[in-house]
Parts: C-alpha cells; structure tokens; sequence
C-alpha cells in the first residue's frame, strides 16, 4: 500500500507532504467544481485527497470528464502553487518602480541642492584664459617636436571651450 502511495504521489505535478494513513483521505470526496478557490485552504490530507480523486477520474476516458473536473486536474497539476507559486506577489512592479523614481528624484535634488551651494567655478576656465595659456606656451616653446610649439601644429592647444 505504502509503495503504491510513493509511486501514485512521485507521478503527481506538485508533490505533497507524506500522510501515514489515507483511509481517512480517501472516504472524504471534496467536490471538483471550484478547487481554484479552495486549493489554499486545503490540509495536506485533503490536497492528497483530490490528487487520488483526479488520479481515479483521469483513468477513465478524458471525454467522460466534465469540465469542472479536467479544470481541477489542470489546476492541480499546473496551477500556481507550490514550486509554481509567484516570486512576487501582485504590486511589487509598482513599488520598485516607485522607490526608483524617488531614489533618482532625491539624487537630482541632491545634486542640484549642491550645485546651488557650490563657489562659482574658478576664473581660469574661460576661453580667454585658455588663449591666453596657448600664447604662453608658444612663447615659452612648449613641446616643440609635436606640441603648440612645433611647426604647422593645427590643434587647439589648451582651449576646451567653444
């Protein structure tokens, strides 16, 4: 008997916990028509129960079914329970994208709180400083192989401004 229960439980979709005695499991008929809704209330005896019920329906010829029973066979076998139940429950898309908004919204009012309270950049940024700085380094003869300093030199030296 305890073999047959192995192998009957080893060839189910979702495996339950072992129960020692099934006599009990078995006079027990839960009805098929909405184990959807039920599955989650079941015991684990009763689960084992409809897993036997649906194994006994199954060996008959599958147009003898009705159709609530071939929905519960479905159910059991490929519902979402189980290893088959969802990760994240319903509604963590909308907070994780939520929490993301607010982290970058909290970021951007962060930099811009500091570039607010920042000293103004120094004066040695302009582009006519930059100029000015190339006509040292010519007159100085900076790099005079390949710099600023060498013959037909077409780059823009120290300017990185437009």
């Amino acid at each position: 008997m305890h073999a047959a229960l192995r192998l009957t439980r080893r060839s189910l979709a979702t495996a339950v916990h072992p129960v020692a005695s099934t006599s009990s499991a078995q006079a027990t008929a839960i009805p098929l028509s909405n184990v959807e809704a039920q599955w989650e209330r079941l015991g684990a005896e009763e689960q084992l129960a409809v897993h036997q019920q649906l194994e006994a329906l199954q060996k008959k010829d599958w147009k003898e079914l009705s159709l609530a029973e071939k929905k519960a066979a479905y159910y059991v076998a490929f519902g979402p329970h189980g290893p088959r139940a969802p990760i994240n429950p319903p509604g963590t898309t909308t907070k994780v994208v939520l929490g993301v908004a607010g982290l970058i919204g909290s970021a951007g009012l962060l930099y811009a709180t500091a570039r607010g309270l920042a000293p103004p950049p120094p004066h040695t940024i302009t582009k006519e400083w930059e100029e000015a700085a190339n006509e040292r380094a010519k007159e100085m003869k900076i790099n005079p192989i390949s710099g600023i300093s060498s013959e037909g030199y077409t780059g823009k030296g120290f300017v990185t401004h437009k």
